[in-house]
């Protein structure tokens, strides 16, 4: 159960909320900061890195609003590198904001005050099989070290290490479960006692309300205050990678407008009595157009991942990893192998094509994917394929934990 100050954890999970497509204003991306370089081979559908922009236009227009996500995209999901056809991913700046709309009023954002700081920290990773890192924020919801994220935070991670802002203190975390369909994560800090937790209001907002978004913009010393107001309730926005593949959408959103930056996503978005009612997530590249999840929603979620749930949105800790990138070319064709992986151990190499996995038949990229999918780390899988000479093969392999999904 998490207990968050002087709020009852839900007892309910959310329901499933339908998808829907709504107008945006300008490009949309989540607000996450990443840096890197390209470190491999990318599979044909792969993603690459998340700095451009997307067009987006009205709800009656003839093309969906597209959402760039901030941040290395690749890896996600349980099959190897990609999980369902990402392949390595370039670090780049992710997440857009900072000027204002055309005709927007929006105040610049300022620093932080000591009381928006109590429970938030700085979320930093380590993206190792990519040679890249990324940065975001968060919010402790347990005296123990149960902390809130976004799940494009935390994608991709190896290691994680999270700086509590009220008193500079640093802890290693691990991921305790994710839910990329609603964007949400949970991490656990390693040996921490006595930490200040975000005091929550899930009473909800009204377009009109008061409210600031606060959280790591731009990666730099010192955290933001973007002060703005509510302009929608329940927005839907749709996220791309920068090609415009990859969709996922996010839905029941907050919408504001207040000068909300790369680096915010995870933070808390506070009402004017400095209550957190949401959870900063995308924002406008135009700038002055931002999105929240309602702190309601995130809490729901978090309490499903904390109680073990384990489904095809809920994801607990880190997913079983071969460590294999494929192309989708005369079946599951192997671009590339992670040195010293489970496919490098099993000997798979480059051209090599997959024909079984853990007795399943492959035929593309997304059958490894599936294949995988219910398997965890230090379980025992067995491979067939054949190689590039044509000849048969197959080995036994045990998989790994992978980065988080």
């Amino acid at each position: 159960m998490i207990e968050t100050a002087e709020t009852p954890a839900p007892a309910a999970p959310p329901h499933r909320r339908m998808r829907n497509r709504i107008a945006a204003i300008g490009a949309l991306g989540a607000l996450g900061l990443a840096t890197g370089t390209v470190i491999g081979v990318q599979t044909a559908a792969g993603d690459s890195a998340a700095t451009g922009t997307a067009a987006a236009s009205s709800a009656t227009g003839s093309t969906d609003p597209l959402v760039v996500y901030g941040g290395p995209r690749g890896y996600s999901g349980t099959g190897g590198y990609s999980g369902t056809g990402g392949g390595w991913a370039q670090g780049g700046l992710g997440g857009y904001g900072g000027t204002t709309q055309p005709g927007a009023t929006v105040a610049a954002a300022s620093e932080a005050t000591a009381d928006q700081l109590v429970g938030v920290v700085d979320v930093t990773t380590v993206l190792g099989y990519e040679d890249a890192e990324a940065a975001g924020t968060g919010m402790v919801l347990t005296a123990d070290g149960t902390v809130l994220t976004n799940n494009h935070v935390i994608e991709g991670a190896t290691s994680i290490t999270v700086t509590v802002l009220s008193t500079g203190n640093s802890y290693e975390a691990t991921v305790v479960g994710t839910n990329p369909t609603d964007d949400v994560a949970v991490l656990q800090l390693t040996d921490a006692a006595g930490l200040d937790t975000v005091e929550v209001d899930t009473d909800g907002v009204a377009v009109g309300d008061a409210v600031t978004a606060v959280g790591n913009a731009g990666g730099e010393v010192g955290t933001s205050a973007a002060a703005g107001t509510v302009t929608g309730l329940e927005q839907s926005i749709t996220a791309t990678d920068e090609t415009g593949s990859d969709a996922e959408q996010l839905t029941g959103l907050i919408e504001i407008a207040a000068d909300v930056q790369a680096g915010d996503s995870g933070g808390p978005l506070y009402d004017a009595e400095g209550e957190v009612v949401g959870m900063d997530t995308a924002a406008s590249s135009a700038g002055g157009v931002a999105y929240a999840i309602p702190i309601e929603d995130a809490l729901s979620i978090a309490e499903q991942i904390v109680a073990g749930v384990d489904d095809e949105t809920v994801h607990q800790g880190y997913p079983a990893f071969l460590g294999v990138s494929l192309v989708d070319s005369a079946g599951a064709t192997v671009a590339g192998v992670v040195a010293g992986g489970p496919a490098d151990t099993a000997g798979l190499a480059a051209g090599d094509v997959l024909t079984t996995v853990d007795g399943t038949t492959i035929s593309s990229a997304d059958d490894v994917t599936t294949a995988l999918a219910d398997l965890d780390p230090g379980d025992e899988v067995a491979l067939t394929w054949t190689d590039a000479s044509g000849a048969a093969r197959s080995a036994t392999t045990v998989l790994v934990a992978g980065p988080a999904d």
